[in-house]
């Protein structure tokens, strides 16, 4: 088939990716990629001719996505979340729809106007960010933390890009807090929980493409979870807060881990837009 024109391109390669079994929507958003175009733009211009050197570019991406399943965030360097668009490459997790319901579920408890507020785990830095930007109207002191380097690198950069005032700290979990003696009124977490043995469940574009570090955990997948809240009894203020992002399975595990450090606390569990068990919120 001789490929002239952009929808030609388009259409050849949404029935590629169909036949090796990948979503035919990724065509659509590699080619505006590789064409720097909007939407408006690719339906404005279907007709119109596509040269040569741009064809080859959007084919060899096309075919990387099939035959590897590499993720195509991965081909673009971003992905949306909560209306704006992050960096991302293959040393931080891409965001789910799911810690989406994790920020609504935050900014609508929260009725502070002056605190305090920890990401822990952050990775590319889509929480921390985010919350900064949707609390732009009061007084917030958002800090953040990772072990990877790496990681760090492109949440500066992400909050970098959003104008979001962000302190960043490299270490595990509240360590560094805990060093320093920082106090905070909130803690948000999106860390590993699925267990090592889950692994073979997932999909070949999450397994071999996603940070080890950022998905699995040991205890049944609990383990991150443990050690936030034990540290979190050193690092969190009275009448402070806990948001979790959990596996659908853990709500029990994690509310009987949160009752044996804060006794007196409030646990509540949220169900996201599947209906799945998926936040836990603890008020102590």
């Amino acid at each position: 088939m001789q490929i002239t024109t952009v929808h030609e391109a388009l259409k050849w390669a949404s029935s590629f990716l169909e036949k090796h079994n990948c979503e035919s929507k990724v065509a659509e958003i590699l080619l505006l990629h590789v064409l720097d175009w909007t939407k408006t733009d690719l339906i404005i211009n279907l007709r119109e001719p596509i040269d040569a050197e741009t064809l080859d570019h959007f084919q060899l991406q096309v075919k990387q996505h099939a035959e590897t399943k590499v993720p195509v965030q991965h081909l673009t360097g971003v992905e949306q979340f909560y209306g704006r668009s992050f960096d991302v490459n293959q040393h931080v997790l891409i965001p789910r729809p799911e810690t989406e319901e994790l920020i609504q579920c935050v900014t609508e408890a929260v009725d502070k106007f002056d605190f305090t507020c920890v990401d822990i785990g952050t990775g590319s830095g889509i929480i921390a960010v985010t919350l900064v930007k949707e609390w732009e109207n009061r007084q917030v002191e958002m800090l953040a933390t990772d072990l990877s380097e790496d990681a760090l690198i492109i949440a500066e950069k992400n909050a970098d890009k959003h104008t979001a005032k962000v302190k960043f700290y490299q270490g595990s979990f509240l360590d560094p807090l805990i060093e320093q003696g920082k106090k905070v009124d909130i803690i948000v977490s999106n860390p590993p929980y699925i267990a090592y043995e889950e692994a073979e469940n997932l999909s070949e574009t999450v397994r071999n493409f996603d940070p080890e570090m950022a998905l699995f955990a040991d205890q049944n997948g609990l383990a991150a979870y443990q050690q936030i809240i034990h540290q979190a009894g050193q690092v969190l203020n009275k009448q402070g807060m806990i948001f979790f992002e959990i596996g659908h399975t853990q709500a029990k595990a994690i509310t009987k881990l949160i009752k044996q450090q804060f006794p007196k606390s409030e646990v509540t569990t949220f169900q996201d837009m599947n209906g799945k068990d998926r936040i836990v919120r603890a008020i102590t």
